[in-house]
């Protein structure tokens, strides 16, 4: 038995539990091994047959008879049944599409089972429970002449899997315990250097499986923990330093501006810049002048002035001529995740570079654009996509704003020396690709994101880039007011948004879902909807102001119509879902509603709220939360407590962990290595290793499983960019 085989090759599997097993990812032993316990019973403390209750969750031990299959009578699902029985007692065990267990369970076997005490017509049994055949019963249990402890022993811990229908938790479990049997473990090599896991106490990759699945102690179930984590945190990192050493290699232009010169730039804003501006830009011009392509992250809160950053560096490009040239210029390319984003950034790009003679274009699915316009120097002009790209493709287009069209095939830029990629969260290496010359001359590459990210998962997502952070927000900026409500104390945020209205600024209310919950369907969402909160906020509460919608399902020229009239002051409440945490600039909305905010991590309320500090006014948010509990109210406290996002950041990662923040789909990295996250030590020292590794054999050709192993996973990756 190899890890690579299908694991219809374990045995019989009937087609709905094949779909299941596909839900759960499963398609090889070695995603089977892989799918890893949520958690584990404990059997430490067991019970008597006799002393059960209906409703009970019950550990026993006993001797198994009458074991059969059958069918339900009238709905016809496949069953086997059996008698449990100990010195005390008897119980009956039914299990329901489980009828292997009859078949693979000898009769009168001792096992250890654990499951929910049911009763049916007077008569209690055990629900589907979960079974381990052991061969020696612990002291106390039938015949306590076999009890003892040595290799048979029953584990005192039994693992708990994610489940789907058509496959539970004990399926997955024998499963595992037949891949163990067929010698699975003892072909495979262990990837991790032996110097890294004697050095951090860290169990040989079989032990530790064994361990996950099959522990004799918590203990040592969360060593073998420890060490998947770390495994999949190492070959991360290996990943993410592999990658940024091979775009440093690729030379860049050198781009050496004085300091002078900028400032003279910078001088021209209608604002100062803040400290952590000006070192973020001698950071970005510090790269510029090494030669060789930059890679960085510019980190900061909504508001806190990224977008001048980036115009001051792209100015230090766009005036800079291409090597031994005395004429011309770079060109910089600016991609954003929307059209609207994309057209905002335009527009504010003609009031940075509107006084130097510069040509600024627009490319989006919606059409082009072109600043200046022959007509009217001071405006900008519509213009057909093919004129777009051929006047980038010459270099007369020295700053081009877009989306994901920027790096199409058709985009051919003539000296592209900068890139920025704003809140495209895993721009990865194929899209880096795209936007290397011919003659291997890479573009210096600013990231730039909103979203406040704990230390741990900037090391380990963002390994590849070194880290820029703007803490500080603009000059006359005012702290957002912001208050903790329960749901009966909405009226006091009703009143300020009506007063914000009054004079003359706009309000957002967010609420949680899109549609009303399906009062048949049971565990629905019970909050507030977009949709019938704006007809009930326009019937009753605000019924003299316009109320305009946005949500996740609409159309994106529909998104696109309801955030622009809401910037241009058609609409007066914006009534939407979290679509809006990444979204325009609207400096005339001041106050935000959010409900049901208990829903929400901190950090996306802190996203949320940053949509009204976009000027110099008094800006008001409002968290209602329909949980009153201790520990909800004191989350959403530090709401008002924390000096900024990044606080946020690591209060929420402490209290939710990182796969409830982004979401393991997001990233593409297993459960185990998300709960790493929490530990920057672990973080720190996969890092460590990994470059220690790199520096003495950059090939990998002294570590050849381990090279097998990233080529394997590399080709297995799914990239979320």
């Amino acid at each position: 038995m190899i890890l690579s085989q299908k694991i219809e090759e374990l045995g019989r599997i009937l087609p709905p539990q094949k779909d299941a097993l596909s839900k759960l990812g499963i398609q090889t032993i070695e995603d089977l091994l892989y799918h890893f316990p949520v958690r584990y019973g404990d059997t430490a403390t067991m019970q008597s047959i006799s002393s059960l209750r209906k409703g009970d969750s019950a550990v026993i031990f006993g001797k198994v008879t009458k074991l059969k299959t059958s069918k339900g009578f009238r709905t016809k699902i496949a069953m086997a049944d059996g008698i449990i029985e100990d010195t005390s007692g008897s119980i009956k065990a039914v299990w329901f599409n489980q009828p292997y267990l009859a078949k693979m369970t000898p009769e009168g076997s001792f096992i250890r089972a654990e499951g929910k005490v049911a009763e049916r017509k007077g008569e209690l049994y055990l629900s589907n429970p979960k079974i381990e055949q052991i061969t020696k019963l612990p002291v106390g249990v039938g015949e306590s002449l076999f009890a003892g402890e040595g290799d048979n022993a029953p584990n005192i811990l039994y693992p708990v899997y994610p489940e789907s229908k058509g496959i539970s938790s004990n399926w997955i479990y024998h499963s595992i315990q037949k891949v163990f049997k067929g010698g699975a473990l003892d072909v495979f090599l262990d990837p991790i250097p032996e110097h890294i896991l004697t050095k951090y106490n860290l169990p040989s990759w079989k032990t530790a499986m064994i361990w996950m699945h099959a522990p004799k102690n918590l203990k040592d179930a969360e060593s073998a923990r420890k060490r998947f984590a770390f495994e999949e945190i190492f070959f991360i990192q290996l990943e993410r330093i592999r990658e940024r050493r091979a775009w440093q290699k690729n030379p860049s232009f050198i781009i050496d501006k004085a300091r002078e010169d900028i400032e003279t730039f910078t001088k021209r804003f209608p604002f100062p810049l803040t400290l952590a501006q000006s070192h973020a830009i001698d950071a970005i011009v510090g790269d510029f002048k090494s030669g060789r392509a930059m890679s960085r992250l510019l980190e900061g809160d909504v508001g806190s002035g990224k977008t001048a950053v980036a115009a001051a560096t792209v100015h230090a490009v766009v005036t800079t001529p291409p090597k031994n040239r005395e004429f011309g210029h770079l060109q910089s390319a600016y991609m954003c995740p929307t059209e609207i984003l994309a057209t905002q950034h335009f527009e504010s790009f003609i009031q940075y570079f509107k006084h130097l003679p510069i040509n600024i274009g627009l490319i989006t699915g919606s059409g082009c654009r072109k600043f200046p316009s022959k007509v009217n120097p001071t405006g900008w002009t519509d213009i057909s996509r093919a004129q777009l790209l051929k006047w980038t493709a010459s270099g007369d287009i020295s700053i081009l704003i877009g989306t994901h069209a920027l790096i199409q095939k058709s985009v051919q830029f003539k000296n592209l020396g900068y890139a920025i990629i704003d809140e495209q969260h895993r721009f990865g290496t194929a899209q880096r690709k795209k936007l290397v010359r011919k003659d291997g001359t890479s573009p210096h590459l600013l990231s730039m994101t909103a979203t406040p990210i704990p230390r741990t998962l900037a090391l380990t997502m963002y390994g590849d880039l070194d880290l820029t952070v703007i803490d500080q927000m603009p000059i006359g900026r005012k702290p957002i007011i912001t208050d903790i409500l329960s749901g009966a104390n909405r009226e006091r945020a009703y009143e300020r948004i009506r007063m914000e209205l009054k004079n003359g600024r706009q309000a957002y209310i967010i609420c949680p879902r899109i549609d009303e919950p399906d009062p048949d369907q049971e565990m629905a969402l019970n909050a507030k909807s977009v949709k019938e909160e704006a007809k009930r906020l326009k019937k009753s509460i605000f019924p003299e102001y316009e109320i305009g919608v946005l949500h996740g399902k609409m159309k994106d020229d529909d998104k696109d119509e309801a955030m622009l009239d809401f910037k241009a002051g058609k609409t007066n409440i914006l009534v939407a879902t979290s679509v809006v945490e990444v979204g325009v600039n609207v400096p005339n909305a001041t106050v935000i509603l959010i409900e049901g905010a208990e829903r929400f991590g901190l950090s996306q309320l802190h996203q949320l709220r940053g949509r009204v500090i976009r000027s110099e006014n008094q800006a008001y948010c409002f968290a209602l939360s329909e949980s009153t509990g201790d520990k909800t109210i004191a989350r959403l406290r530090a709401l008002k407590t924390a000096k900024n996002g990044f606080e946020l950041a690591e209060l929420d990662l402490a209290s939710r962990g990182v796969g409830d923040l982004w979401g393991r789909k997001q990233w593409g990295v297993s459960d185990v290595a998300m709960e790493a996250l929490r530990n920057i030590k672990m973080v720190e020292a996969a890092r460590t290793e990994a470059t220690i590794l790199l520096e003495k054999d950059e090939t990998l050709s002294q570590h050849p499983t381990l090279k097998i192993e990233i080529e394997r996973r590399r080709k297995d990756a799914v990239h979320f960019e």
